[in-house]
């Protein structure tokens, strides 16, 4: 009779529970939890998470293979704002949102912004390429079905835990604000705009 079994059963519930958890947090209060101790962000009535610019953390180097089979990397974007966008084709808060993020990519990609998926819990990229292809996506969305790239966020920073999350990126490559659901496009405006004012 082998230990090992239960102890790797145990892990898969324990990670199937994680990963339960972080899909129906996106169902909660739009966000607006969070911001005490020592995480150095404060959430807003709007839901937005903001973090001054002193206090960022770095974001990490984020990296693999976008959907179209590309390599990519977080850092080829240093220099401009950055909005991430965690997302998965089985996700209705991600179709609700997606419309605005693609409107929104295309109206500040002049004033140096960069879109940037991650695109999750898809076990194939053809689900997640035909819901691309379905809300008109243009930019570009890395393929990450389990997670990797998300869990490289550093613990008690602007950190995505829910699907969908936006987080807007500095052009110092830091984390500046986080939403937690679902949002619109003037909710964005809300995240991005302060960050492009930045000197």
């Amino acid at each position: 009779m082998s230990l090992g079994r239960p102890a790797s059963r145990r892990a898969l519930f324990a990670a199937g529970t994680a990963l339960a958890a972080l899909a129906l947090s996106a169902c909660g209060d739009g966000g607006t939890q969070g911001g005490g101790g020592n995480t150095n962000f404060v959430t807003g009535k709007s839901g937005i998470a903001i973090s001054e610019k002193s206090e960022r953390v770095a974001a990490p180097d984020i990296e693999g293979e976008t959907l179209d089979g590309k390599k990519l990397k977080l850092s080829d974007y240093k220099g401009k704002v950055v909005v991430v966008n965690t997302w998965g084709s089985w996700c209705s808060p991600c179709r609700a949102e997606a419309k605005y993020l693609q409107r929104v990519s295309e109206a500040t990609k002049s004033k140096g912004v960069q879109f940037l998926g991650i695109n999750t819990r898809d076990a194939q990229k053809s689900s997640a390429i035909a819901f691309e292809e379905d809300q008109g996506i243009t930019y570009p969305s890395l393929f990450d079905p389990a997670g990797k790239q998300i869990l490289k966020f550093p613990k008690g920073s602007l950190s995505p835990q829910a699907i969908p999350t936006t987080i807007v990126i500095d052009r110092d490559g830091k984390i500046a604000a986080r939403y937690l659901t679902a949002l619109s496009d003037k909710r964005l405006y809300e995240m991005i705009n302060p960050v492009l004012a930045e000197k």
